[in-house]
């Protein structure tokens, strides 16, 4: 059995999963400090893919990196390349699962007591040192949730993945598009092995996080 299509989505997937988590984090703490009519607007901007389907991201994806479109045909020329490869993957599943992290990292941020960053200011504190040991820890929990949330989203995405780096085994091929791929030439045996390899891995990804939950609890 040909493994490629779950190396590749956990390749997709974690390294998603990381852009999302860094650049989540700090679009949900600025956006936490905005008046209510800018943060509504930026959450307008950011909060967009979620609601849009998945194949309407990938179109865009490709208006934007293309090989033809002027911003493709830009990068090109230095040898980055979206389309049919599996970092396109990266960038597709990305651009869906942001909005998990980011929303639920701004949740977080909102909800954390802030007269406990002006006592740290008192004592003379810096605002890095407050933003990791203390805003951070704080709001562990739901950062946590939305990094879940956020790989578990880019582990099962299909629609912008297929727009933007179709389906080529050995090279682009992931656990959703290979399910499909079966499905359509009627292999459903085939197919519904792939179904179980995604569920066993999701299943595995919830229980690891709910342990970890656990511990930090004890602690």
């Amino acid at each position: 059995m040909d493994w490629y299509p779950l190396i590749n989505s956990l390749r997709i997937a974690a390294v998603s999963c990381a852009v999302v988590f860094f650049l989540g984090i700090l679009c949900a703490w600025y956006a936490a400090g905005l008046p209510r009519a800018a943060k509504g607007v930026l959450d307008t901007i950011l909060t967009l893919p979620m609601v849009l389907p998945p194949t309407v991201c990938g179109y865009f994806l490709l208006l934007l990196f293309g090989v033809k479109r002027p911003l493709g045909a830009f990068l090109a020329r230095f040898g980055v390349r979206f389309v049919m490869t599996w970092y396109g993957g990266v960038l597709a599943a990305s651009a869906v699962a942001f909005p998990l992290m980011y929303r639920t990292a701004r949740g977080a941020f909102e909800s954390f007591d802030e007269t406990l960053a002006y006592s740290a200011q008192t004592l003379g504190l810096s605002n890095a040192f407050i933003f990791w040991r203390i805003r951070m820890p704080a709001c562990r929990q739901g950062i946590l949730a939305g990094a879940v949330l956020a790989f578990a989203r880019a582990l099962g995405e299909y629609g912008a993945t297929s727009m933007l780096v179709g389906y080529t085994p050995g090279k682009t091929a992931t656990i959703s598009t290979t399910v499909y791929q079966l499905w359509r030439t009627g292999d459903e045996a085939g197919a519904l092995l792939w179904v179980l390899v995604n569920m066993a891995v999701s299943a595995l990804t919830l229980v690891a996080v709910n342990m970890l939950e656990d511990r930090q609890k004890r602690r």
